[in-house]
């Protein structure tokens, strides 16, 4: 049996518009600005730059979206429009009268990137200085062609055997690419083309002057690789009957070697990251000053052309359907050009808001740059200071720097838990992170402390951790264990 029965229900949802908004607020600056270059290439009703006086006569009000919140699956006549409503009277558009205080010295100005050569043309140019002949060049090539970004080839020798079968037409054996392997060695920089760390060093090492020092640190690498890395000293000094003097200056020799010789290469063609902070802060007579990046209030405006176009529609007499075609997509495209204008206006009201709230509530932090002032923070307590929702305070936090007076920030670092200590004052655990590298860097290297002995530190001061949570700290700083810390 079929029954019919009404059912009120209340559903919160979120227009196309408010999606875009929340895009644009997550987006950095550079991102922004490739996302304002799109919209002004597909909207020709949006212009960029500044209005001459005599446009303002012909400019539109300010558009009401009470008036455009239609369904997808709702038509528009041109019938149904309004003309009046983007033509101007004798008001000044919302959008013209906000202030502007972002000046041309403001802007980040682009930073130049040097063209070059890449790593592996650079290395297959020295193949030249080789007397190779075409298939022992092929292989050489392919070899090449195989090293990473750090200098290594991560690739076993069988897989490179079918490879230049398959794609080179090359039939070779692991033997003779393992021949054409030592060439590639002897190309620089030292160490390129190894096939992990050990050969990697060995190659250099090698290559050095025969002294003492030099040869005594050849044969560790080659003979006691694993006793080296596990800084086994004891058997390091047994095994090859040495003192702890000779010992140490033959790890010397090994520091000094670069286990990523791809990364020193100057022509490397990976483009350098630049980062463009989005805010910047300063200290002016002991009080904070936070200005918005100027790249990110650009001057938009609604296109006087088009705003002509209605008015013409209107003026006419006879319609023609071409002409109500039109006027549905100048609609279509003025609406969303004023939005466009309006959203940025939210979009910078937003990152202003936001950030302007962290900086007080992180101000002992920003007047002496000492991170163990940083107070316990999460999303929450901004969100409800500004009245806004926590995801939103995400978008501005992870995705946006700061410049401060002590270094380019990124704005999700001021963030942190807290703990309570000995005194059952609620403290940041980046100040005990802090404390933490502290301890370590003064610590006797020759004996490292152990996560234990550093839990009992760290309560000695006033901060009753257990060890595991301190293992957990000394991790996300990239801090190894104790044993790996040791020095001779």
């Amino acid at each position: 049996m079929l029954k019919q029965y009404l059912q009120f229900k209340l559903s919160q949802k979120l227009s196309p518009q408010q999606i875009q908004l929340m895009k644009l607020i997550q987006l950095p600056t550079q991102a922004f600005e490739q996302r304002l270059k799109q919209e002004l290439e597909e909207n020709p009703a949006l212009e960029n730059g500044k209005e001459t006086k005599d446009e303002f006569e012909d400019n539109m009000d300010e558009f009401d979206n009470s008036n455009d919140e239609l369904n997808d699956s709702e038509t528009i006549e041109a019938e149904d429009i309004n003309v009046d409503d983007y033509l101007s009277d004798d008001e000044i558009p919302d959008y013209r009268t906000q202030a502007n205080n972002y000046s041309v010295d403001d802007e980040e100005k682009n930073v130049p990137y040097a063209a070059g050569t890449s790593f592996t043309q650079h290395l297959t140019t020295q193949l030249n200085t080789f007397r190779l002949n075409d298939d022992e060049y092929n292989i050489a090539e392919f070899l090449v062609g195989s090293v990473d970004e750090s200098g290594y080839i991560r690739r076993s020798l069988s897989d490179i055997v079918d490879d230049l079968a398959f794609t080179q037409g090359v039939y070779t054996d692991e033997e003779s690419v393992e021949k054409i392997l030592q060439i590639v060695h002897q190309l620089d920089p030292a160490g390129v083309g190894a096939r992990n760390l050990q050969e990697c060093l060995s190659i250099q090492l090698h290559r050095k002057e025969k002294y003492p020092d030099v040869e005594l640190a050849c044969d560790i690498i080659d003979k006691a690789f694993d006793q080296f890395t596990k800084k086994h000293y004891k058997k390091l000094l047994q095994k090859f009957d040495i003192t702890e003097a000779q010992l140490k200056d033959a790890i010397e020799e090994i520091e000094r070697l670069n286990p990523k010789p791809g990364g020193s290469y100057a022509g490397n063609n990976k483009r350098p990251e630049h980062v463009v902070p989005d805010f910047a802060i300063k200290i002016i007579e002991g009080e904070l000053d936070l200005t918005l990046n100027g790249r990110n209030a650009p001057e938009l405006h609604v296109s006087r052309e088009y705003s002509n176009m209605m008015k013409g529609y209107k003026e006419a007499k006879d319609k023609s359907k071409s002409q109500k075609d039109a006027v549905l997509f100048i609609k279509q495209k003025l609406d969303a050009a004023k939005w466009f204008i309006e959203a940025i206006k939210q979009r910078q009201q937003t990152l202003f808001v936001t950030m302007s709230s962290i900086m007080h509530y992180q101000k002992e932090y920003f007047l002496s740059g000492d991170e163990r002032n940083l107070k316990p923070m999460i999303l929450k307590d901004i969100a409800d200071e500004i009245n806004m929702d926590v995801s939103t305070v995400s978008r501005v936090a992870n995705s946006k720097y700061v410049d401060t007076p002590y270094g380019t920030k990124l704005i999700k670092e001021f963030f942190s838990e807290s703990m309570t200590n000995d005194q059952g004052e609620e403290v940041s655990t980046r100040e005990i992170k802090k404390i933490l590298e502290t301890v370590i860097e003064e610590e006797n290297k020759r004996k490292p402390l152990t996560d234990e002995k550093l839990a009992k530190i760290l309560k000695e001061k006033g901060y009753p951790i257990a060890r595991r949570t301190v293992a957990k700290y000394r991790e996300q700083l990239d801090i190894p264990v104790a044993r790996l810390r040791k020095k001779i």
